[in-house]
């Protein structure tokens, strides 16, 4: 992005791309709402700050950058009331995909509470994979894992279904199994896609949903991606 901004308070229809996050969220339902923050975070609350003022949102910091299940096990002590006991739902996102639809997350909270999943998520299968996690399925079509591509082996580069990081969890199972993450071996880094295959291994039911249409994946790394999203996004508001 050529700047040491955090990415989510670059603006996407003239406000920062984590409020259209927010308002995706807001609209499938969510109750509440915990914005994990850590890289230059008082910009991010600043972004964030009407939706706080409403408590709307609530913040987490994450004091070192070590990787996305690291940041989710940072939010724990907010969801002390949640973890208590099984059946509370909780999703987990990126505060950078602003073209995030509520439809989406309704979709996949549906299939969550329907199916008695552990954990849900929504995949989407797009032209070009690379620099997304692919899923991993066996020769019967069932969910194995999610390989980030830095681990990828050249036959999985070859997959165009991705990991959009759409989640849905059961908050008790999810908090309980992120202590049991190790770090990755090739980043040092703390996987939350991990967790879904700790999951399985103990036998818990992982549902997996193509939901999510490849334009909403597109992602920001230059102001050109940038400029590109926006466009698609001002669209959207004025249908």
């Amino acid at each position: 992005m050529r700047s040491d901004l955090p990415k989510v308070v670059f603006p996407i229809g003239d406000r920062p791309m984590v409020c259209a996050v927010v308002d995706a969220c807001l609209a499938a339902g969510c109750t509440r709402i915990v914005a994990i923050v850590g890289h230059r975070q008082e910009l991010v609350r600043d972004a964030l700050k009407e939706y706080a003022q409403k408590r709307q949102v609530e913040f987490a910091v994450q004091d070192q950058q070590l990787g996305t299940g690291h940041a989710v096990s940072c939010a724990a002590p907010l969801f002390a009331k949640e973890t208590a006991q099984a059946g509370h739902r909780v999703f987990v996102l990126c505060g950078d995909g602003p073209l995030i639809r509520a439809s989406t997350l309704r979709a996949v909270a549906d299939r969550h509470g329907s199916t008695g999943a552990t954990a849900t998520l929504a995949t989407s299968i797009i032209d070009d994979p690379n620099g997304y996690g692919r899923i991993d399925r066996d020769g019967s079509g069932r969910f194995i894992s999610i390989v980030e591509q830095k681990n990828c082996t050249p036959e999985q580069l070859k997959i165009r279904e991705v990991n959009p990081s759409y989640y849905c969890f059961d908050a008790q199972a999810l908090f309980a199994a992120l202590p049991k993450v190790t770090r990755n071996h090739l980043t040092n880094e703390y996987y939350l896609t991990d967790v879904l295959t700790l999951m399985i291994a103990a036998g818990k039911r992982v549902e997996v949903l193509d939901a999510v249409p490849p334009e909403d994946v597109l992602s920001i790394n230059t102001p050109e991606d940038l400029a590109m999203v926006d466009a698609i996004y001002r669209k959207r508001v004025r249908e």
